[in-house]
């Protein structure tokens, strides 16, 4: 489950009109996750949309997370959530959303990555990969940090920032499970498209 290609929303750029529409293009495509994510509102502004994503993405067997939303993960029991650097606390979340996905950003950082696996992590991502129009000031890795974490670490590697269909093959090549796409995936013209050439990116490589 935890490979392929990783579809995360964006407020701009998968508004609440389209996004049921871009993300069933998205699945229908072949992209293996779905996260819902949302900075800005409630998880009562939520509430509605993810229950919509959580059926879409059930009934096509796609495993469907949020960012940093334990209580609505937990209303709705969710495939898994995401936690970020600034969102809650890990022990928190494993201790609350047990036998379900967790995975957590660790930036360019392997110690902590080596840390949240110890504590019951189901992946780490790292990033930004790659300069991001989706956070243009994130500080940008280097691909090669991932051939040394596939040595350190036992779990899977999510690799997020910046990718697009030029730049993922040096991530695959480095032994990247999954590589989380925002903008070169939504802002497509084909969005089934765009996905089946990332799945055919990992049938070359993988």
């Amino acid at each position: 489950m935890l490979s392929g290609l990783y579809a995360i929303t964006d407020a701009t750029l998968t508004p609440d009109k389209t996004l049921l529409t871009q993300v069933t293009q998205a699945i229908l495509g072949g992209v293996s996750i779905v996260q819902l994510r949302d900075k800005t509102r409630t998880d009562a502004q939520l509430y509605d949309i993810a229950v919509a994503l959580q059926k879409l993405c059930a009934a096509h067997q796609v495993c469907f997370m949020l960012n940093d939303r334990l209580a609505l993960a937990q209303q709705l029991n969710v495939d898994g959530l995401h936690i970020g650097q600034h969102d809650l606390d890990f022990n928190i979340a494993r201790a609350e959303f047990p036998n379900k996905i967790l995975g957590m950003s660790c930036y360019g950082d392997i110690e902590r990555a080596l840390l949240y696996q110890a504590q019951g992590a189901d992946y780490v991502a790292f990033g930004a990969c790659f300069n991001s129009p989706t956070k243009p000031l994130a500080k940008v890795i280097s691909p090669s940090l991932f051939a040394e974490a596939k040595q350190r670490l036992t779990i899977p590697l999510c690799a997020i920032g910046g990718i697009t269909l030029v730049n993922a093959p040096q991530l695959l090549q480095h032994g990247v499970d999954m590589v989380a796409v925002i903008s070169d995936l939504w802002c497509s013209r084909d969005i089934t498209r765009k996905a089946q050439a990332y799945r055919n990116l990992y049938a070359q490589i993988r």
